[in-house]
């Protein structure tokens, strides 16, 4: 209950958690109130000195007397200027400060912190990269209270960028956020300068319970998210890690994350022209610093921000090696990938770590990781190793980024999917927002035979297209019904179903939706065909909850009457 008390009031926008090296008239370094909030939440040491209330218990009422001091205000307006260090601004992903500016290195990477005044502004400062082809050099944005207020290519080695400017005071949460990749440069913030009546005019943000890293290549850096076309080339300007499954899925679940991804790498070998094996574009050797490039090659700590879940999605560039001799790269994929499962679980003693693959195809690798977690549970007895396959990006239905990549409908069904992944797997339900609940049902036919009703069918991997080809059609349309089955629905849950089916013109389909024993029937609808690939859509809420649900369509009653379906979707979207 404390905790829950504990993380309401740090919502709070007017009273944040701060460390810094001033000593206010209080007598209470800032430091004191984030070793106070840390303790209260089980992740620091309490002491005697935490107790302000004289009560012999430190509690959430200490939080609220310490918080009190530093929210008074100095009652006249002064210029400040603070360092972009953890003392002031919370890091979030690898960053690294050379004692002149914090670098965000790797995509995604970031500080973020509250402002307490009436102006501030920030000084950006930009490394090697800068001199890069503008299609080179790195991008970030700048984001106040959820809203992006600048957006640029960073072409400049020092510019001051105003954050907002006020004739009163204000309270604002602040991101500054690299939003190309690690292999592009970096993005330094040197200082924070504020006109502020506060005591505290700059602190961190607070630190969030569940912490996510990210491992991957160009599907995790969003590569071409914004691009116009799959024939657009490579350009820092169309890669948004905002609009990334990662950065999408630690902002579902509230989490702080951390991503380590570079285009066009693996685990054994890099995207290959010939088919010949790549070994300078490898994600293991990375992995332990903080960034590829030389400037950011430091070593990492992974004990200052441990991870909750490491999610691994590595593969698709090492299929340009290993699908040309399957048989005999494949074990050589499967033995990379355990050495670098041993690798991250060294890193990460306590971590979930769930592995994916398939956005942009690769199928044949899929198993190959597979089999490499049960060599690495074999050999290490180490549970905490899943895996799952992700949904190949259907271009036709949700477009297409530069270079074939995800588009940002794409990237954001796979964080869908993912949030749900951790859920599981941490023991969260999961609210399913966004999933596909049919995505893994089970599709058959059913005749009733006392009417000769029969259909041939075939289900396609390809197009998750599945058709009935009637051969009789027996007494009526319930006489064949086309079942999907296995469907999980929750009580009050609101979902949107969508599906495209193609069959003769007027041919009338009942559409249902019910409990596998048939009792209870949750949505009824017809269809009308019109000799062409139809779209059918409609909303149904759950009165009650159903662990078996099926999807059916009715499409007996005329011989010789073919019905396809295309694109089943049941998406939960409330």
């Amino acid at each position: 209950m404390i905790k829950k008390l504990l993380l309401s009031l740090m919502a709070v926008p007017t009273v944040s958690a701060v460390v810094c090296t001033a000593v206010y008239a209080s007598g209470y370094k800032p430091a004191d109130l984030k070793n106070l909030g840390n303790a209260l939440l089980g992740k620091g040491e309490v002491t005697a000195e935490m107790d302000l209330t004289g009560d012999k218990v430190v509690d959430v009422f200490d939080l609220v007397a310490m918080r009190k001091e530093f929210t008074a205000s100095t009652g006249e307006f002064t210029e400040s200027t603070v360092p972009a260090t953890e003392d002031y601004v919370k890091y979030i992903g690898r960053n690294y400060n050379d004692g002149k500016s914090t670098w965000l290195v790797q995509s995604g990477s970031a500080v973020e912190f509250t402002v307490n005044a009436k102006s501030a502004e920030v000084t950006i400062t930009g490394d090697h990269a800068v001199n890069n082809d503008e299609k080179y050099r790195p991008r970030y944005a700048i984001v106040v209270d959820g809203e992006v207020v600048l957006d640029e290519i960073l072409s400049e080695k020092s510019k001051t960028v105003k954050i907002f400017d006020e004739k009163v005071s204000r309270t604002a949460e602040v991101k500054i956020i690299h939003l190309s990749e690690a292999n592009n440069g970096a993005v330094g913030v040197a200082d924070i300068k504020t006109v502020s009546d506060s005591s505290v005019p700059v602190s961190p943000a607070p630190e969030k319970d569940l912490s996510i890293e990210f491992i991957g290549d160009s599907i995790t850096c969003a590569y071409g998210v914004e691009g116009q076309s799959a024939y657009e080339n490579f350009s820092t300007s169309t890669e948004n890690f905002m609009k990334s499954y990662a950065y999408l899925t630690a902002q579902k679940l509230n989490a702080d994350y951390s991503a380590v991804s570079y285009s066009g790498h693996g685990i054994i070998s890099g995207y290959s022209n010939d088919g010949e094996i790549n070994t300078d574009s490898l994600v293991p050797p990375y992995y332990k610093n903080c960034g590829g490039l030389s400037d950011y090659a430091k070593p990492w700590d992974f004990t200052k921000k441990k991870n909750d879940v490491v999610v691994l999605n590595l593969g698709t560039n090492d299929s340009s090696y290993v699908s040309k001799d399957l048989d005999n790269r494949g074990q050589e994929y499967v033995d990379g990938y355990v050495e670098f499962l041993e690798t991250i679980r060294e890193c990460n003693p306590d971590a979930y770590i769930i592995c994916t693959m398939g956005i942009m195809g690769c199928e044949e690798m899929y198993p190959l990781i597979e089999q490499a977690i049960a060599d690495y549970t074999a050999k290490t007895g180490d549970t905490k190793v899943t895996s799952y396959e992700s949904p190949t990006q259907n271009f036709n239905e949700d477009g297409i980024g530069s270079d074939w990549h995800p588009s940002a409908i794409t990237q954001q069904k796979n964080a869908y999917i993912l949030a749900d992944k951790i859920c599981n797997v941490l023991g969260i339900e999961s609210d399913q927002i966004g999933l596909d609940v049919a995505s893994d049902a089970e599709y058959n036919v059913i005749f009733d035979k006392s009417t000769s009703a029969n259909a041939a069918t075939y289900f396609s991997d390809y197009d998750k297209s599945y058709w009935i080809n009637v051969v009789s059609g027996g007494t009526g349309s319930d006489s064949i019904e086309a079942v999907v089955s296995g469907i999980g629905l929750k009580k009050g849950g609101k979902y949107k179903l969508t599906f495209q089916l193609s069959t003769k013109d007027g041919k009338e389909v009942p559409v249902i939706i019910r409990n596998a024993d048939k009792t209870e029937t949750y949505f009824s609808d017809t269809f009308t065909g019109d000799g062409n690939k139809k779209s059918f859509e409609a909303e149904l809420t759950m009165d009650t909850a159903c662990e078996n649900a099926e999807f059916v369509l009715q499409v007996g009653g005329d011989d010789s009457c073919n019905a396809t379906l295309y694109n089943l979707r049941l998406e939960k979207i409330g």
